[in-house]
């Protein structure tokens, strides 16, 4: 399916108890999502599509194979160089990076700009790199930074994967310093203590 259809991360049936709901407006402004590796922006996404299934989620486009039980299209567009090299050169992505020197990958354009027309509240779950580049091609979003209790707090979450050589975890870690020292560039600052009330807390800035 192309990109630029209307696909996303959705949550349950609005009419069910205890969905959240925002409503559409013509006014709708984009927002982005960020923080250092290990706050967990994934988990809050998750359960922001489960409280509030009107919000639109991007679908971000890789280079990387689909993992067991990824479905292109709701987890990711999985695409192959040639095609990022084309929507690259077509000025399709609003933001794109190559991650460990292995993969690409970037956010679709057009799919933000249809949601954000027709009204509907539109979320970008990225790092801080993404983040800028994409305050700089939308100037108006509005930017929210997801920090961790504390920077020990955020160690301990990262170091207790286990999944990384201590080579691989030292780089993760000095990658990490640097993205909280971002903070202060976004124009809100959420702490995730409860993924409850960090998604609460977007829901009702993005029905602002």
């Amino acid at each position: 399916m192309p990109i630029s259809e209307p696909r996303g991360k959705r949550g349950p049936d609005p009419s069910r108890p205890g969905g959240a709901a925002v409503a559409a407006s013509a006014q709708s402004r984009l927002t982005v999502l960020s923080g250092p590796s290990g706050v967990g922006k994934s988990t809050v996404v998750a359960e922001l599509a489960r409280m509030c299934p009107r919000i639109w989620v991007s679908v971000s486009v890789t280079t990387r194979k689909p993992r067991p039980g990824e479905v292109d299209g709701r987890d990711y567009h999985f695409v192959d160089d040639g095609e990022f090299d084309r929507l690259v050169a077509a000025g399709a992505l609003l933001e794109w990076a190559e991650l460990y020197g292995r993969q690409r990958s970037g956010t679709p354009r057009a799919p933000v700009e249809e949601r954000l027309k027709a009204g509907i509240p539109t979320l970008l779950e990225i790092d801080v790199k993404g983040a800028r580049q994409v305050k700089r091609a939308m100037p108006g979003a509005r930017m929210v930074f997801l920090a961790p209790p504390s920077m020990e707090e955020l160690v301990r979450r990262l170091t207790s994967r286990g999944t990384e050589p201590p080579e691989a975890m030292a780089r993760r870690l000095a990658v990490a310093e640097e993205e909280m020292a971002a903070a202060d560039q976004f124009d809100i600052v959420l702490v995730n203590t409860s993924v409850t009330d960090v998604c609460r807390e977007l829901i009702a800035l993005m029905a602002q």
